[in-house]
């Protein structure tokens, strides 16, 4: 009598498991978006020195092709719950139909899996080398993407590893390869780009030393007649910007103000969060319960990350000229 061998838990329970893991991810993903879009805070514990999740939600590679990063990862996790459920859920009745369907997405759910842990390897890179901070969500999305993919390569007998190497060589460079053409704008040297004449100029500053102690950067625009004036009208109407001096995207700030403009609001509407800053109050920023920089209060209302000075125009109810000089 020839015995069965009995089918490991593991490949009964791989696809319940894959959705699951991709189904915490998108509730992340998702989280962030909403509050990327809304401009709103994440929950995340700021600790004093450290930039946490909304430093990342505000620093240049948060957005992809206008959009929020987060979107991206929410279409890819929720991409994955529906490959992981489809042969489960969905009324075949042949068995051929149905192998098949399994075996497509199973390789769907390794070039996923694989094309998600690459990328995600990439952003924690540039959370602890380029924007050095400690967020979370950023962290938890990562370990899901990863355990996504050991999910995927244990969850079913392969017969050829090898393929699995070749597809993961394959996938992971056209991966790396995208990711970095995608932010190879963002990674350009600092300065300011993009600029027509008798437009707008945009912005863009991407930190090659480090800051001075307790200053920062130097701000090396100008301001106009419209962000000196803006800048006296945020002061009179108590506006306040909690900013660090170690903080590029404080320092983008500065930079739309210019000089001059930022003269007016280092005196009257900054607040320094950071120990060890210029005039620094934590205790103030403790108080107001900041838990990311810059973040503006005006009239009440919380504005998170940096603001171009047409929005900060608008939600001050400044009447004043907007030839603005620079957006981000």
């Amino acid at each position: 009598m020839i015995r069965r061998r009995s089918t490991p838990w593991i490949h009964k329970w791989s696809r319940p498991l894959i959705a699951g893991v991709a189904g915490f991810g998108a509730l992340i993903t998702g989280y962030l978006t909403v509050e990327k879009l809304t401009g709103g805070s994440a929950a995340c514990v700021a600790q004093a020195g450290v930039k946490g999740c909304n430093d990342v939600l505000a620093s240049p590679w948060a957005t992809v092709l206008g959009q929020p990063l987060a979107l991206f990862g929410f279409l890819a996790y929720v991409g994955m719950v529906i490959l992981a459920l489809a042969p489960l859920v969905l009324p075949l009745g042949d068995n051929n139909s149905r192998k098949q369907l399994e075996n497509n997405t199973w390789w769907l759910l390794l070039v996923g899996a694989i094309a998600m842990s690459v990328f995600s390897g990439y952003l924690m890179y540039l959370l602890a080398f380029q924007i050095q901070a400690l967020c979370p969500y950023c962290i938890g999305s990562a370990f899901f993407s990863f355990s996504l993919l050991v999910l995927t390569i244990i969850g079913r007998p392969w017969d050829d590893i090898g393929q699995i190497l070749f597809t993961a060589i394959i996938v992971g460079m056209v991966t790396l390869i995208g990711t970095l053409g995608v932010y190879a704008s963002v990674n350009q040297p600092s300065g300011i780009a993009d600029s027509t004449p008798g437009k707008p100029e945009k912005i863009s500053f991407v930190p090659k030393a480090d800051p001075q102690p307790g200053i920062g950067w130097q701000v090396t625009t100008t301001s106009g007649e419209a962000e000196t004036a803006l800048a006296r009208h945020l002061a009179q109407v108590g506006a306040k910007e909690y900013s660090a001096y170690w903080c590029p995207h404080c320092h983008e700030q500065k930079l739309l103000f210019g000089r001059e403009a930022e003269q007016i609001i280092d005196e009257n509407v900054k607040v320094e969060c950071a120990p060890g800053g210029l005039n620094a109050k934590p205790e103030v920023c403790q108080a107001a319960k900041i838990q990311g920089f810059p973040t503006w209060i005006i009239n009440g209302k919380s504005y998170s990350g940096v603001q171009n000075l047409e929005e900060l125009a608008k939600v001050s109810d400044y009447k004043g000229p907007r030839n603005f000089k620079y957006f981000k």
